[in-house]
């Protein structure tokens, strides 16, 4: 290898990433941790650079190619042969190897010692370096632990498959079901909403959705799947056969001493079925308004609109942000045992005591808009419509509305404001609209800071530029720096950040002259107190629960 004297301070300075008083800065702060760490890092630290931006620096400055490892297909069974003690010091993964060279990617690139150490350790090849981002470098080490981790419990699972493949099924089934069973309640612990069970050209991969982030847990051999796969579509009553076209299925097991449901979904991808699982937990759904993330004025916004004696209470937001769950919420603020509610759902994901609970089957022409029709001869006071999909069903929404219910019900929208025009859009006049709807929350769900390991943090000095006009000068921003509890996450659990616009009689009259959802929301925040969701979602970062990148990751400023 060449050494190259790199003097990194000078490089930023150059760039314009940095001025000369902040580089004095973090050399002081350098200083000041007893030279125990390295002056990039102290620089991402403080929020004067990101990783990203050193690394594509580094890349120009030292004519080192930048590889993304996810572009490359690493062969994780050859890496056994490489000192993993070795790879973890020079912080590098050897990506390739061709006639001439062993490819490695690294996120330091400077550290010459450990580089050259690992290049003697090759002894047959030279080397050959390119960089790649740490975060990158990070998961390709944590999946090599997690392949350790489960060649164990992978050997023992074939060993037994192999020793009863003679008894027929049951034996097979024994085995398997060990696994299926460590794997969910792997998943449950980790507090999982989703369970991923993915084959791939060499291997399948176990991931879990954990505070609406998947992470690899398990990675098995290839031949473990059809075994695996077949099981887990026993359990849900589904085609063992049919490999061709998507199933559903749905299943309950006793796990770590809790009663669970699992929602089954299967589809055909280039190697086998994708298999998920939602982990369906009867006590989540008994979460209180203010513990969903409801708080201050949005609470008392939400209570009023739901507690209205008639007309649509729409819940907007993509999807995984957490509607079904505000809703479900909702009906156990308002149910009891003197008025009717019905729900029309697909799937139904959680059983609720007084309410009476529909299933959309589409197969025998029982969608949305005939349970909707059907229920008007219910006599319900509150019905729930778990997604409007088509004009039918919105019209018939409305007119039941109209009629003196409480109507319920879920759009794709991306902020509140924008609900109005999606409904005029899927052709329902503004005249019914601005006579029906009573109010719409738009939501997002956040990672809150993990309250074990959370630490006062200096934000990217870009993202503090695009929410300075609601920043103070005493604005402190936290994060949490990852500990066993948090699974090294910095996070955990989530809760919702939220806008509520509530339709009064001036806004209503706006809706039926088709004004636009920027003059709508320009007069709800001039005069009826109408905040954008970032503002909430910015009320909650300062007060230390989450972080400001989670709040723009899921929002927009205004």
């Amino acid at each position: 290898m060449i050494r190259q004297q790199v003097r990194l301070g000078d490089l930023l300075i150059a760039e314009g990433l940095i001025t000369s008083e902040q580089l004095d800065h973090a050399l002081q702060q350098q200083k000041e941790s007893g030279y125990t760490k390295k002056l990039g890092e102290v620089l991402v630290e403080e929020g004067m650079v990101s990783h990203k931006e050193m690394a594509l620096l580094l890349s120009q400055q030292l004519k080192i190619d930048f590889v993304d490892l996810y572009g490359e297909k690493i062969d994780f069974n050859s890496l056994s042969k490489f000192s993993i003690s070795l790879l973890t010091a020079a912080k590098a993964i050897p990506f390739k190897e061709d006639e001439d060279y062993v490819y490695i990617a690294t996120s330091d690139p400077l550290n010459f010692d450990a580089l050259e150490a690992l290049e003697r350790n090759i002894a047959t090849k030279p080397i050959k370096v390119f960089l790649s981002l740490v975060e990158d470098i990070g998961h390709i080490f944590q999946r090599l632990e997690i392949i350790k981790k489960t060649q164990s419990i992978a050997a023992e699972v074939k060993k037994e498959i192999n020793n009863e493949g003679s008894k027929g099924a049951e034996g097979d089934a024994s085995a398997v079901m060990q696994l299926i069973s460590l794997i969910i309640k792997d998943a449950i612990l980790r507090r999982a909403s989703d369970l991923h069970i993915e084959p791939e050209l060499r291997s399948m991969s176990v991931r879990t959705r954990v505070d609406g982030i998947l992470q690899e847990t398990f990675v098995f051999d290839l031949d473990i799947y059809t075994a695996l796969s077949s099981r887990i579509k026993l359990l849900g009553n589904l085609d063992i056969s049919e490999r061709r076209k998507a199933q559903d299925g749905r299943f309950s097991l006793d796990v770590a001493g809790g009663k669970y449901d699992f929602r089954l979904s299967t589809t055909p991808t280039l190697f086998g079925e994708s298999i998920v699982m939602r982990i369906l937990d009867q006590q989540k759904i008994l979460l209180k308004l203010h513990e969903l993330g409801f708080e201050g004025r949005n609470l008392e916004k939400f209570n009023e609109i739901i507690h209205a004696p008639f007309g649509i209470v729409l819940i907007t937001g993509p999807t995984g942000s957490g509607k079904t769950t505000t809703l479900y919420a909702a009906l156990n603020e308002v149910k009891s045992i003197e008025n009717k509610v019905l729900t029309i759902e697909d799937p139904i994901e959680y059983q609720l005591p007084l309410v009476q609970q529909v299933q959309v089957n589409e197969r025998v022409g029982f969608g949305f808009l005939e349970a909707l029709k059907s229920f008007l001869r219910q006599d319900p006071d509150i019905i729930l419509v778990g997604e409007i999909r088509d004009f039918e069903t919105l019209n018939s929404a409305a007119q039941a509305s109209l009629t003196g219910h409480l109507v319920f019900s879920t759009l794709h929208t991306n902020d509140a404001p924008s609900a109005i025009g999606r409904m005029v859009q899927m052709g329902l006049q503004s005249y019914l609209i601005a006579d029906s709807l009573v109010g719409i929350v738009a939501q997002r769900l956040v990672r809150k800071i993990c309250t074990e390991c959370k630490a006062e943090i200096k934000p990217h000095k870009n993202l503090l530029r695009r929410i300075e006009r609601w920043l103070s000068e005493d604005s402190k921003f936290y994060a949490g720096k990852g500990c066993p509890k948090c699974n090294n996450t910095g996070y955990s659990g989530r809760l919702l950040i939220s806008e509520i616009l509530m339709v009064n009689e001036t806004i209503a009259k706006m809706v039926a002259d088709e004004s636009s959802k920027y003059e709508i929301a320009r007069y709800a925040q001039e005069n009826e107190g109408f905040e954008p969701m970032i503002v909430d979602g910015l009320s909650k970062v300062l007060r230390g629960i989450t972080t400001l990148e989670e709040v723009l990751r899921v929002t927009k400023e205004v």
